[in-house]
């Protein structure tokens, strides 16, 4: 018959347990306070838009898309296949939204150039918006060609 030697338990230190339950705690608290509060939690403030455009981005049969003008029906760019990687993943961003949600292509986009240099593509649909000169000025300027005209400060 073998014997066995008594296994000896190990007790984990208390105090480190207890400090760590504490850190949880009042990190969690101090969240609730902050979303309480209101506190920085409204992002930058919206600056005066200069310029602004109703667009619809049309496919075509070709795997091209048509820009156009939402209040005059306007064919302002059309996208060669394949071409303008920016533009139409920007787009397919906002339409698989749009298709989530379960709305359809009639709310035309909005295309906003703000006072303080911002572009913005915005679904008034669902509320979502793109940033554009967040992606360099190359890609915000395939967007500023698609606006009425010369921004005015």
């Amino acid at each position: 018959m073998a014997t066995s030697t008594p296994l000896h338990l190990t007790t984990t230190p208390r105090l480190p347990l207890a400090a760590l339950g504490v850190l949880v705690l009042v990190t969690l608290m101090g969240v609730a306070v902050v979303r309480w509060l209101g506190v920085g939690g409204g992002g930058e403030p919206t600056a005066p838009v200069l310029q602004a455009r109703s667009l619809h981005f049309d496919d075509l049969p070709d795997g091209g898309i048509a820009v156009r003008d939402a209040a005059s029906g306007q064919v302002l760019q059309t996208v060669a296949p394949g071409t303008n990687g920016f533009l139409r993943s920007a787009v397919r961003g906002l339409v698989r939204e749009r298709k989530r949600q379960q709305l359809g292509p009639e709310v035309p986009f909005l295309l906003l150039a703000r006072s303080d240099g911002r572009l913005t593509l915005q679904d008034p649909g669902t509320g979502r918006r793109i940033d554009l000169e967040a992606f360099g000025p190359v890609n915000a300027g395939v967007f500023v060609r698609l606006l009425p005209g010369p921004p005015t400060p």
